[in-house]
């Protein structure tokens, strides 16, 4: 597959890594790039949202596809565009395909209550779309090409159902170390464009923790890439894990 990410609204993180941030909610979509296979993080907030990032995929795929789904939470202006990529493998958190299930009208009146059209919201809840593939710990997927990327389950969190997905970077020949970063795409975990979201099923004792852990996973020169807002480095999601923890009175 090829890859021409400029003049099409993404950014290039990596070679065969792109990221879109997503107007109205600047919602952050991902997009990982293998040999016949293309994994998208995020569907963004409405089956017409959805669409669109399903056609912009296609052009940015030379005519191929995406093949696999990661939904990092069960937000609506993260998954209610999922209706529009049928037929493709969808992973999530485990318990989210219950949360679907259980919540569909309460994320149809979130998604209302914060400025989606009610038309467009009651479309996508009733086209939610439950992931098949459920993540307990970490499970990795075969890009082809030599891509893999790893899924993690770290939350509780953000949400009790907080998926986040890394892509290892790329050896650079000769030397040790990495001719391309890590990249970490973090869900609502982290947020850049404001002060980290914490609704009614945030999970606070242990959001700390689930971003300790984040940062295990992805280390010190890892571009991590929030839910909201510009990509950041372990610093950031160092300080905001401090932030959250004295904001919550947790360790």
């Amino acid at each position: 597959m090829s890859v021409a990410w400029e003049a099409s609204g993404w950014t290039e993180l990596a070679p065969g890594i792109g990221r879109r941030r997503l107007p109205v909610w600047d919602c952050t979509v991902g997009l990982v790039v293998g040999e016949g296979a293309a994994l998208l993080i995020d569907a963004g907030s409405s089956v017409r949202e959805g669409a669109l990032l399903r056609g912009e995929a296609r052009r940015l795929l030379g005519g191929g596809r995406v093949t696999h789904l990661a939904l990092t939470h069960p937000h609506f202006d993260h998954l209610f565009g999922a209706a529009a990529f049928a037929g493709v493998e969808v992973f999530g958190a485990v318990g989210l395909d219950r949360v679907l299930v259980r919540d569909s009208d309460e994320l149809r009146a979130d998604a209302v209550r914060n400025g989606a059209d009610p038309r467009e919201a009651a479309e996508a809840a009733d086209l939610l779309v439950r992931p098949r593939h459920l993540v307990t710990g970490e499970r990795t997927l075969d890009l082809g090409g030599g891509r893999q990327v790893l899924l993690a389950n770290i939350g509780p969190g953000h949400t009790p159902h907080d998926l986040v997905v890394l892509v290892p970077g790329t050896p650079g020949p000769g030397a040790s170390g990495a001719d391309s970063p890590e990249v970490v795409f973090c869900g609502d975990l982290v947020e850049e464009s404001g002060e980290p979201q914490a609704g009614p099923d945030a999970v606070p004792s242990h959001w700390p923790t689930a971003l300790d852990r984040l940062l295990d996973l992805g280390g010190e020169d890892a571009v991590y890439v929030p839910g909201h807002g510009a990509a950041v480095n372990a610093a950031f999601v160092r300080s905001q894990r401090d932030a959250l923890a004295r904001r919550f009175g947790v360790s």
